[in-house]
């Protein structure tokens, strides 16, 4: 049965991807000495927001999903971000592979929403694999799955996450609305002669303080 360890030595932005990926690096090493024939990968990848300290812009960033730091103790717990799959040609020994990560800027996304919110430093992720893995036995192909406990951490810089997001949307972000509420605010744009979207949404901010003022 083969013995199989992971690895992950990079994780980059995906180059001329259409949608914002990122890359990881993995690097699978066989120990028992068998030839892996083919491999069909699967990936959890999560966050464990625990492994690192948080200043106080960041603590307000991170509001919606912690609450206040007083309540850290209880909220800071590991989330999942992403799935991730690929199938890998055979090898022995070892072999380095590309998993793309597809990621997402929408902030009602738990991911996104922490991904932006914390500014500097890394980020603690933990790829947690499984899947099949085809080998040649004594009388012809063995099939195995890869064990639960098959694991490994990595410290993404936060620069990665903001090079990545930049490249596709830069000096923006993006908000999901319910149609109604966007068909209402192209009305409220429309009839007030606004130019831009930032501009609907700074008049109607402007508005709101006006009526706190008060």
């Amino acid at each position: 049965m083969a013995e199989l360890d992971f690895t992950v030595l990079d994780v980059v932005p995906e180059p001329y991807a259409a949608a914002p990926n990122l890359l990881a690096r993995i690097r699978i090493e066989e120990r028992s000495g068998e030839t892996v024939h083919a491999l069909a990968l699967r990936c959890q990848v999560r966050i464990e927001p625990q492994r690192r300290r948080y200043s106080e812009a960041e603590e307000r960033g991170l509001l919606d999903l912690f609450g206040g730091r007083e309540r850290f103790a209880q909220t800071l717990r590991p989330f999942l971000w992403l799935h991730a799959s690929t199938v890998v040609q055979g090898f022995t020994g070892s072999v380095d592979v590309d998993l793309v990560l597809p990621c997402t800027y929408d902030i009602e996304v738990s991911g996104a929403k922490y991904l932006g919110g914390v500014r500097d430093g890394e980020v603690p992720l933990l790829f947690l694999y499984n899947g099949t893995v085809f080998t040649r036995g004594a009388s012809g192909f063995t099939v195995s799955q890869i064990p639960w406990d098959r694991e490994s951490s990595y410290r993404l810089p936060v620069q990665v996450w903001r090079d990545l997001m930049d490249a596709h949307f830069p000096n923006a972000g993006w908000v999901r609305m319910r149609r109604d509420t966007m068909e209402a605010l192209a009305e409220y744009k429309a009839a007030r002669g606004l130019t831009s979207w930032d501009e609907t949404v700074e008049t109607l901010l402007a508005g709101a303080g006006d009526q706190v003022a008060r």
